[in-house]
């Protein structure tokens, strides 16, 4: 990909001469002007419709914003990326976790191979064990049918498949599905307390198998498994997400039970993979294949539609437009379903592990704002705790908000209870109160009008995006998730940033290792002074 700073482009220049009258744009006044602003400013595709309409944006934002992708060669990106070149370049890696949904006929080639054919065989290894697994085929030591699976991993490898597996959970079968992620022995201790050895299955996902908090956690659940069975049973109870071969066989791991990863998928982007296992425990691998077809037509609408039209693009540039101009800083995520509670949790690991950079790709300080905090909670709950911030606050927060036309459980009526307050919070934020209108509302108050109307008007004017889909299904799921990935790509080439690294998680992890030395010395003085006292005071109080 080409190395190009947003801001020495002339669309970046002409983007912050329209900002300075962008910036008093009343949306109220844009839709008083163009009367077809709404279709306008709306994407209609397969079961999706993106309604853009309520951003502080015209159409001489948008020219201008794809202006700037096309300066800093977007398509060409695209294809980088889909083609297998290596853009994570400070790994020297590819960056295709868009191979794991692609077709069977398709060529991808990285190093001169084409991965398809081995993508195709892991996926039909997981198929194979999920159906011994649901069916009873394969059982436990004592004969016994497997009933729950739990799932041992961290970030990516926990925060997908949990993040999945509670969106889909309409669609599971009859498996327990737990996971262990944080190295809390007291997290690990509550999940395996009422866990029967015999009927369970742990699924231990680590690419390299050295993962701290993993292998920590697995050692521990080994333990546990031990003191309530036989050493040779751990081999017909635990399996494997890795390509470390050798270190999940000393682990006691069969090597049949071991699901390869490659080293050019991103563990924040790995549920695609074999780290997908316990998805398709719990929703049968049938719903997991249709969950990849979502994101391959994503993948497809992202490659090959025009950026006028093309939903991943527009989304990221109107999220710069904000970040960049406005100064926003921060996203919310507003679900508008409760099976995608986790779903903000997980855009928080993939947008700002992925975008968190204050370093270029020529290896400079950046002089510009890149990342977003991503943050959220479902509606309507979301409704009652910040959204006084969003109406009322100092802060222009932009939020996506995500809702679905038809229920899974057929009660239409509260359905529409559900949604009613989608599009009123969407309308409010919008349109606001005015101080007229807070007036009439008041004449019947026994508390001084004039007191009370600057605590009850609303500004309005506050964007928002809104995403309305057919029905939450495993192939609708994989479209939105796709989304948001292709969403993270197109703002990591425009701010000219890597965005499939992650050096910033690993030196809180190296001190953590050194730290943990001196927990059991008396002498502390080698640490930082700050932390040298809080160490003593641990270990005097432990």
């Amino acid at each position: 990909m080409k190395n190009i700073n947003p801001t020495t482009t002339s669309a970046w220049e002409k983007l912050n001469e329209h900002y300075n009258n962008a910036r008093f744009f009343d949306m109220k006044n844009l839709f008083a002007q163009d009367q077809s602003r709404a279709q306008a400013f709306t994407i209609a595709w397969e079961d999706f419709m993106v309604d853009f309409s309520k951003n502080i944006i015209t159409q001489e934002t948008k020219n201008l914003l794809t202006d700037l992708a096309n300066e800093v060669s977007l398509k060409e990106a695209i294809e980088d990326y889909f083609e297998g070149e290596k853009i994570n370049k400070t790994e020297d890696r590819s960056v295709l976790h868009t191979a794991l949904r692609a077709d069977k006929d398709e060529q991808i080639t990285v190093e001169g191979k084409n991965i398809v054919p081995e993508i195709f065989q892991v996926k039909k290894k997981i198929s194979v064990f999920c159906d011994a697994i649901i069916s009873g085929e394969r059982k436990g030591f004592s004969g016994k049918a497997i009933t729950d699976v739990v799932n041992i991993g961290i970030g990516g490898s926990d925060l997908g498949p949990v993040m999945v597996t509670e969106a889909l959970k309409y669609y599971k079968n009859h498996l327990n599905i737990h996971f262990i992620s944080n190295v809390d022995g007291d997290h690990v201790f509550e999940i395996v307390k009422n866990l029967n050895p015999e009927t369970t299955i742990f699924v231990v996902v680590s690419k390299s198998f050295t993962t701290q908090e993993t292998l920590i956690n697995a050692t521990k659940v080994r333990y546990w498994f031990l003191n309530k069975t036989q050493l040779e049973s751990v081999s017909g109870h635990f399996v494997a997400v890795s390509s470390n071969i050798s270190k999940v066989q000393e682990f006691g791991i069969s090597s049949e039970d071991v699901f390869p990863m490659w080293d050019w998928v991103g563990g924040r982007f790995s549920l695609w993979s074999a780290v997908g296992l316990t998805i398709s425990l719990s929703i049968g691998f049938s719903n997991f294949e249709k969950l990849l077809a979502g994101a391959k037509s994503m993948d497809d609408h992202f490659r090959q539609t025009e950026f006028e039209k093309n939903i991943p693009v527009q989304m990221a540039l109107i999220s710069i437009w904000y970040n960049n101009f406005f100064k926003t800083e921060t996203e919310a995520i507003i679900p508008y379903t409760q099976y995608l509670h986790r779903f903000p949790a997980y855009l928080q690991q993939a947008v700002m592990e992925s975008n968190g950079k204050s370093v270029d790709r020529n290896g400079e300080k950046v002089s510009y704002e890149t990342g977003n905090i991503i943050w959220g909670e479902p509606g309507t709950n979301s409704q009652h705790a910040f959204f006084q911030l969003i109406h009322q606050g100092t802060k222009v927060i932009p939020a996506d908000f995500i809702g679905f036309i038809n229920p899974l459980h057929g009660d239409q009526d509260q359905h529409d209870i559900l949604m009613a307050n989608f599009f009123a919070q969407t309308e409010a934020l919008l349109s606001g109160k005015t101080s007229k209108e807070v007036g009439e509302e008041l004449k019947k108050s026994v508390v001084s009008q004039a007191f009370l109307i600057p605590f009850k008007v609303f500004e309005g004017n506050k964007p928002t995006t809104s995403i309305l889909i057919d029905k939450l299904t495993p192939n609708s799921l994989g479209k939105l998730v796709a989304l948001y990935e292709h969403k993270i790509f197109v703002q990591g080439v425009i701010w000219n940033i890597f965005s499939f690294d992650q050096w910033g998680v690993e030196l809180g992890k190296e001190l953590a290792g050194n730290i943990l030395k001196h927990l059991n010395v008396i002498n502390s003085n080698e640490l930082q002074k700050s932390t040298a006292s809080l160490v003593d005071h641990y270990k005097k109080r432990r």
